[in-house]
């Protein structure tokens, strides 16, 4: 049940340029699966001053909590993963000469030439194949994996050992509407929920769950779920856009999603099947504060839910993603029009949650 309140989103608040800020450095910021400490302490400094509760669990995830009114209030999780995908150092063959292996999902065909950061002084490198002009006709023929690749720091490369963290080095910039870098997915859920955290509605315990390892299997949500064990449960992420214009989609079954339309409801992905009546809540709060959403069709992939919602005796929760185009590669892109729509859905979904949405039937 929706509470009443003035019907418009010149009632909501917008995201300030400071958030557009912290998404750059946020972006350029080194966060692979197991490595999540940079984007922490950024975190930890955004929201210090405005948690009544910040604790680092064992794992790694990062939990600020802001306090209701009231005694009784509705414990309500919104979770955010701070990892990206990336590499890992596994053997030194020579003078700067790296092998590698990926960390989450990352097609490797198109890692070839790609500029890296690697260890925790960033060195720079690049991502090394052999070039044409030296390869047969058949070695043309076969899609690059990391075993035909290498990472090159140069020679003379310093403080890089086995077990280092690497990622691109791509650099976050603005275009026009849109923004473009690295970490995309999830670090526009990461500063979203900083922005959430420091506007949070007295009516609830709002438990803002920033999560780790969430590319190699949501293990820190699964662990925080555990921990918190909320009312109710939100995932913020950013999801793929199938709409580049070179593809067919006459027949778009696949996510669905597109830029320019809003933030994505989920529906089903591999590893959910999402609480209807939270979906008919976001919804119905998208119609009635003319806030344009999206629905992200069931197909594979899936957010730190899969963990959330199977936690303990069952947690009610939904995912609403920014759709974002070229996910798990050195550059995705965003809009910010939908990055500003799926906030403001968020603040009505926070504002007006109530236990009442779960007399219907699951």
């Amino acid at each position: 049940m929706i509470k009443e309140e003035k019907s418009t989103i010149d009632s909501l608040p917008v995201l300030p340029e400071s958030s557009v800020r912290l998404l750059e450095e946020l972006s350029n910021a080194v966060g692979v699966s197991g490595n999540e400490n940079e984007i922490r302490s950024i975190i930890r400094r955004e929201v210090s001053s405005v948690a009544d509760n910040l604790t680092t669990d064992t794992i790694g995830n990062l939990i600020a909590v802001k306090h209701a009114k009231n005694d009784h209030a509705l414990r309500v999780m919104v979770a955010a993963h701070m990892d990206e995908v990336g590499f890992m150092i596994v053997d030194k063959e020579s003078d700067g000469i790296f092998k590698f292996q990926v960390v989450g999902g990352i097609d490797e065909r198109a890692l070839a030439g790609k500029a890296v950061q690697v260890g925790k002084k960033h060195a720079p490198g690049v991502i090394g194949a052999c070039p044409v002009h030296l390869s047969t006709p058949a070695e043309r023929e076969v899609i690059l994996k990391t075993d035909n690749l290498r990472i090159d720091t140069g020679p003379g490369s310093k403080d890089i050992e086995v077990g280092d963290y690497a990622t691109f080095a791509t650099k976050f910039k603005r275009m026009g509407g849109s923004f473009c870098g690295k970490a995309i997915d999830n670090r526009i859920g990461v500063a979203t929920l900083i922005e959430l955290l420091k506007n949070a509605p007295d009516s609830i315990e709002l438990i803002a769950a920033f999560t780790v390892q969430e590319e190699v299997g949501l293990r820190g949500a699964e662990v925080a779920a555990y921990n918190i064990n909320p009312d109710f449960a939100f995932v913020i992420d950013c999801t793929p856009a199938n709409d580049q214009p070179a593809w067919d989609h006459s027949e778009n079954t696949l996510y669905r999603t597109k830029l320019d339309q809003g933030p994505a409801i989920y529906t089903n992905d591999s590893r959910t099947l999402y609480d209807h009546r939270l979906i008919r809540y976001l919804s119905d709060l998208g119609d009635r504060y003319g806030i344009r959403y999206q629905y992200r069709q069931p197909a594979s992939g899936g957010t730190d839910a899969g963990a959330i919602h199977t936690s303990r005796s069952g947690i009610p929760t939904i995912s609403l993603s920014v759709p974002g185009r070229y996910t798990h590669t050195a550059a995705s892109i965003i809009r910010k029009a939908d990055w500003e729509e799926h906030y403001r859905l968020m603040t009505v979904a926070l504002r007006h949650i109530d236990a009442d949405i779960l007399k219907e039937n699951r």
